[in-house]
């Protein structure tokens, strides 16, 4: 077995099941693939952003079902997944989400788990490709190649940190399974940290999301960006012990940022202010952000690129989430799932004279109309979409097609392939409304006044002013991020996740506080008797 195969067996632990094939017969041999520093690049380094996005179920931050966007929306009181009959119970897949009610031998999560393990071990591997073939390299370009490499890893461990907790820390294909050892989460958190502050002013300070050298990169905004997670989100990173309802406080816990010691709120605002001086700002039209052609966008920091006719990367959520008449009249299909909860429809001040503007901008409610035609039902009825009938199981509800607001977020392509699931619209990751609203609050947990930054965002879309409360930052996170992916950690953050919410009844897992964090797969555990379950599972 060559050594690349033998890496992938070591790592079955972490991410594999099985072992390729040790000589396929059209694999170019490493010396036709690694003839430049050009081919280097592309190959061990580039290379890495086809896992970004993902046009298979349980793989890519965003834009396929089952994976890591699902386990932080329908488990949320953002959005639900309601049974509809014979639909959408999927083995109680769904259910389970919202009930917080999964569990460790759940072939979702290990899947998930084997998505991010595998962009890890990719990563270090391309680390090594690199040192390997070094001499093709001037220095400057090794310690950049190298840089955008373990920056790309350390975004992938973030997200395991953030959705397991207790993960592996592995920077070596020589390691035996036997001493694979699992870290703490505070250990993951201080090695992520150390990683992006090592490897940003490396990066090129260029915007990822416009289309050319850098389009597609983890360039050094997003590096900027995912530090400011990090550190608004310390207080969970650094505690060991999540079931104790103790955390570390935010203004206790030091960070080395540029050669001066902050706490995680001035660290936070620290790398906000570093993102604004690079020139990002609010599109005035806020909908601009998420157009078929939106890669001129003046807010977006980090997107998943889509085109149809150059990648396979797919955006399932607006097929999955509309009324199949509806899609259907934009000449595709639609899976009639996911909707938007009661709750979420409350917070947007839904059928109020003081409906938040952005209600229209993200949601489909009431009659469809497409191309001036209302858009009707097999028996003739027009289609109307009743956010306030959302039941967890609609199997015995007049509205069982029909019930919750859809998701309306992404402008419709006309043009788009498989049914609407390869649009050209690219899927926003990361963008400067958060980077906003995440000054705002760490400055009001600071003990500093957050109106300016929470009210710029607000004004955007001509809403008033409010004052910048943390009650009130949590509603507008869910007014302004919706449907992008981060209401599971901004719930864990503020305290509510495991809580009475929505429709959700806190389960008894939830009631011990050990649910703000996922399972280790039994599979995981079975293969490396060093990896310990998290508490409670």
């Amino acid at each position: 077995m060559n050594k690349w195969f033998k890496f992938f067996y070591i790592f079955l632990v972490l991410c594999l099941s099985s072992c390729l094939d040790e000589s396929p017969k059209d694999q170019m041999p490493e010396s036709g693939i690694y003839d430049s520093a050009n081919s280097l690049y592309v190959n061990a380094v580039a290379s890495l952003y086809n896992y970004v996005g993902a046009h298979e179920e349980g793989e890519g931050l965003q834009g396929t079902c089952r994976g890591v966007y699902d386990y932080n929306t329908l488990t949320t009181d953002e959005a639900i997944m309601p049974i509809r009959g014979g639909n959408w119970y999927d083995g109680g897949l769904w259910k389970n989400m919202y009930d917080h009610t999964w569990t460790s031998t759940d072939t979702d999560l290990y899947n998930v788990w084997k998505y991010l393990y595998k962009v890890i071990v990719l990563s270090t591997k391309s680390l090594e490709t690199i040192d390997q073939h070094k001499a093709l390299l001037t220095a400057r370009q090794l310690e950049e190649y190298k840089a955008e490499v373990r920056a790309v890893r350390a975004m992938f461990y973030y997200y395991a940190m953030d959705m397991f907790g207790r993960v592996p820390i592995v920077q070596s294909s020589t390691q035996n399974t036997a001493d694979i050892q699992q870290s703490n989460r505070s250990e993951v958190f201080g090695y992520i940290v150390k990683e992006l502050q090592a490897t940003a002013p490396l990066l090129p300070n260029e915007h990822s999301n416009l289309q050319g050298n850098y389009y597609g990169r983890l360039t050094r905004p997003v590096a900027w960006f995912l530090l400011a997670k990090l550190s608004l989100n310390a207080e969970v990173y650094t505690d060991d012990n999540w079931t104790d309802e103790w955390r570390p406080q935010g203004k206790t816990i030091m960070l080395d940022v540029d050669g001066t010691r902050m706490n995680a709120w001035q660290a936070c605002i620290h790398y906000c202010d570093l993102i604004a001086n690079a020139g990002y700002e609010l599109e005035p039209d806020y909908t601009k952000n998420f157009a078929v052609h939106n890669e001129n966008s003046k807010e977006n920091i980090f997107t998943i690129p889509l085109d149809k006719m150059l990648y396979t990367n797919e955006f399932h959520y607006l097929f999955r989430s509309r009324h199949y008449a509806h899609g259907g009249a934009y000449g595709g299909a639609s899976e009639n799932g996911t909707c938007a909860t009661l709750h979420t429809m409350s917070v947007y001040g839904y059928n109020t004279a003081s409906a938040d503007k952005r209600l229209d901008m993200n949601f489909y409610t009431g009659r469809v109309v497409v191309d001036g035609n209302e858009v009707k039902l097999d028996d003739g009825t027009p289609l109307e979409y009743m956010p306030l009938a959302v039941e967890q199981n609609l199997t015995a509800s007049k509205y069982i097609e029909t019930a919750g607001a859809r998701m309306k977020k992404y402008e419709v392509d006309r043009t788009a392939y498989s049914d609407g699931r390869m649009p050209d619209n690219d899927i926003v990751l990361y963008r400067y409304a958060d980077v906003l609203l995440m000054k705002a609050e760490a400055k009001v947990r600071n003990g500093e006044n957050g109106d300016g930054e929470m009210n710029e965002v607000r004004a955007r879309v001509g809403m008033n002013p409010l004052a910048a409360t943390l009650d009130n930052i949590l509603d507008e996170r869910l007014r302004e991020l919706v449907w992008e992916g981060w209401r599971r950690q901004d719930m864990i953050r503020f305290g509510t996740y495991n809580k009475t919410y929505d429709i959700h009844t806190p389960s008894e897992a939830d009631k011990k506080g050990y649910t703000i964090v996922f399972p280790i797969p039994e599979k995981v555990r079975e293969l490396n008797k060093n990896i310990k379950q998290n508490a409670g599972y």
